[in-house]
């Protein structure tokens, strides 16, 4: 994180108020300093700060130069130190919009306090403004793919448990899409207009997790050189999604089954409790129930964040959803490649359909890049997929041969059914079409009105030879003058 930046307004320079000593204790800081307000504006006008200073001495009205300062930045947090102070500029200066109001005759003792509280507020304001961006997007099922059984009473739950107020427990394999769920539930709530918090239990070192969770005040342990507002704090009104909770250490277990409990959390060296109105949506890829049984996850805990839970379904059980995923894959990695998207081969099809997928839906997508990214043609095939996906899966034979009049062999899901019938269609198209030109390619692609490297690719997909049908036609022509 980059220091905090702070420029100073004062007549006296740098030498007023001692700031050479208030910036020392508060490092690190970046430091500008500005002797009139119009200075300080064009200062403003050039560069961004976290905070300001303004300092009026000799008669200046504080509150007209705190106008000018909200002008050049409304959002700048601008703590008001006055000469003149009396509590009607006092009021007038914090209706304006001042972070603060200090009296000249105080400030040396009270500006360090006040800045500190000032910078805390400003960065709680600025991550609660960039979560509430976040979840401004508007939100609908399109962001899941799958029309499978197993989702549709995934996305039935959604709908019955987001209008409550209950605590979740999503659970499911690793890339399954736990988070999506989370959000689905957020954005269909009566919290949707409130902060979605994200927070993952296992990447945040033991050491570091309740202070990120609860918060801290300043001077609580070594190296608190602010108050800092937690996560749970930040999430008020709206969702806390703890990704991984099964990960939290016993000790923390403990404390927030009491905020769930009581709806009120203590920051790390407070005294008091501050209330907070949150709904948790926590999600595991473990199995929490053995954990219980175990005595690594609290059962009182796991009662109350298992009040509704959701299932995913791991992609291998979702059926035909593999070849749904993997075209809407396919043509958004067309789109960031700038290149048309290529379609899976039948038999690349199969290859992904028979995989077991421990990655999930996650792993699919980066296969599908890779494959895409690899396609040297219009069709992406067996040779453009991982090695060790074709080793696992066990690469068998399409699982669909179509007859003569058009049937399917056996049923084995729309994706493979009509990947089986443009594979037969090309073919029979390509081959009629190099018989007509007796393997002229030139002359075939214009007919088909195909550049001729798409036509070669699609030759080279089905294994045809223009210089055989060349051959052919040589052959041919003796036989007929005799």
């Amino acid at each position: 994180m980059r220091q905090p930046r702070i420029v100073i307004i004062d007549p006296a320079g740098p030498s007023g108020l001692a700031y050479g000593r208030l910036v020392a204790r508060l490092q690190p800081l970046e430091v500008q300093h500005a002797v009139t307000a119009e200075a300080g504006v064009s200062l403003l006008a050039s560069d961004s700060f976290d905070i300001a200073v303004l300092t009026a001495r000799d008669g200046a009205p504080a509150v007209g130069l705190l106008d000018a300062m909200l002008q050049a930045d409304p959002d700048l947090p601008v703590v008001v130190v006055d000469a003149g102070s009396d509590a009607a500029a006092a009021r007038a200066c914090l209706r304006r919009g001042a972070a603060d109001y200090l009296p000249l005759a105080n400030a040396d003792r009270d500006l360090e306090d006040s800045l500190v509280e000032a910078l805390t507020d400003a960065r709680r304001r600025s991550a609660e403004q960039a979560l509430r961006r976040a979840v401004e997007r508007p939100y609908t099922f399109e962001d899941f793919l799958g029309e499978s059984p197993p989702m549709r009473q995934v996305y039935s739950l959604i709908e019955r448990v987001a209008a409550s107020s209950v605590d979740v427990l999503i659970t499911g394999e690793t890339g399954t899409g736990k988070e999506l769920v989370a959000r689905a539930i957020h954005r269909r709530s009566r919290r949707a207009d409130s902060p979605f918090v994200p927070i993952d239990c296992g990447a945040i070192p033991d050491g570091l997790l309740e202070s990120e969770l609860f918060g801290h005040e300043r001077g609580a342990f070594t190296g608190a050189d602010a108050r800092r507002i937690g996560l749970v704090e930040v999430a008020d009104g709206g969702t806390l999604f703890l990704d991984e909770v099964a990960e939290l250490p016993p000790a923390l277990q403990a404390k927030l089954l009491r905020v769930l409990q009581e709806r009120r959390v203590r920051r790390v060296g407070a005294r008091k409790e501050t209330p907070v109105d949150v709904r948790v949506v926590a999600a595991t890829s473990r199995d929490i129930d053995v954990m219980v049984e175990q005595g690594t996850f609290r059962r009182d805990l796991f009662y109350r964040i298992n009040v509704v839970r959701i299932g995913l379904p791991p992609l291998r059980q979702r059926g035909d959803d593999i070849g749904l995923l993997a075209e809407f894959f396919a043509l958004r990695a067309g789109r960031e490649m700038g290149r048309e998207a290529a379609r899976l081969s039948t038999d690349a099809y199969q290859v992904l359909r028979h995989y077991q997928w421990p990655g999930n839906v996650r792993e699919l997508q980066n296969v599908i890049r890779r494959a895409s990214a690899l396609a040297t043609r219009d069709v992406a095939g067996v040779d453009d997929l991982p090695d060790e996906i074709i080793a696992a899966s066990g690469r068998q034979e399409p699982a669909l041969a179509v007859s003569r009049n058009g049937t399917a062999g056996r049923a084995a899901g729309f994706f493979a059914e009509r990947g089986a019938y443009v594979a037969q269609f090309e073919r029979q198209y390509l081959t009629a079409l190099l018989e007509r030109h007796a393997g002229d390619v030139s002359a075939a692609a214009k007919e088909a009105k195909l550049p001729r490297g798409t036509l070669y690719r699609l030759l080279k997909s089905h294994d045809l030879d223009a210089a055989s049908f060349r051959k052919q036609r040589e052959e041919r022509q003796p036989a007929a003058a005799d």
